[in-house]
């Protein structure tokens, strides 16, 4: 019982130490090395884990996929309007990339690796299903169509992803998103002359 509790954390601690460096330095850049000495645990340790840097891979990617789902599964059980509930998707998963290195990689390698689907396709179902919902109960305006709305939640996600990718420095994504959301779901046109 006490090798297989330790078989347990070793494989754990190989999935955290293979996140952050898949994070830090991409798939390719990686080298299992780097993510034993990383671990700090040895090449055996790691090969009798994992028998390919492609396994460890897929090991980092399915636990940032059980991340987000179990924030999808969170999120989809709170009360409240769906329309709320699709903002605060988007704030969980800009939160999940920000400070989850499994999450971080999980995205970074679905965006380098084919072998994995998208990452967007994660989260997409429930979004698609919530601005269905959010049509049918009428929180959407007239003339916003669930299908542009939801293009709408891949560029604020994709925006914030690619500002937490830009930068070291940045502050707070989370808050930044959330800012942004308060101008579109307000508009920011004092005129319908602006489209």
């Amino acid at each position: 019982m006490v090798k297989q509790a330790r078989a347990v954390r070793t494989r754990a601690a190989l999935v955290h130490a293979a996140a952050e460096q898949f994070a830090q330095g991409g798939y390719e850049r990686t080298s299992l090395a780097r993510i034993s000495r990383a671990a700090d645990i040895s090449m055996g340790a790691l090969s009798f884990h994992f028998a390919s840097k492609a396994e460890l891979a897929e090991a980092v990617h399915e636990g940032g996929r059980e991340l987000v789902e179990a924030a999808l599964d969170k999120l989809g059980s709170e009360p409240g309007s769906a329309l709320r509930a699709v903002v605060r998707l988007t704030l969980e998963l800009t939160r999940l990339i920000d400070k989850e290195p499994l999450v971080r990689s999980a995205v970074r390698l679905a965006r380098e690796r084919q072998a994995f689907e998208e990452w967007s396709e994660i989260w997409l179902p429930t979004v698609r299903e919530l601005l269905a919902k959010a049509s049918r109960d009428g929180e959407l305006r007239e003339g916003a169509l669930p299908d542009d709305v939801t293009r709408l939640v891949e560029y604020l996600t994709a925006g914030s992803e690619a500002q937490l990718n830009a930068s070291k420095e940045v502050r707070d994504a989370t808050e930044s998103l959330e800012r942004v959301w308060r101008l579109a779901l307000a508009g920011v046109s004092a005129t319908d002359e602006a489209v």
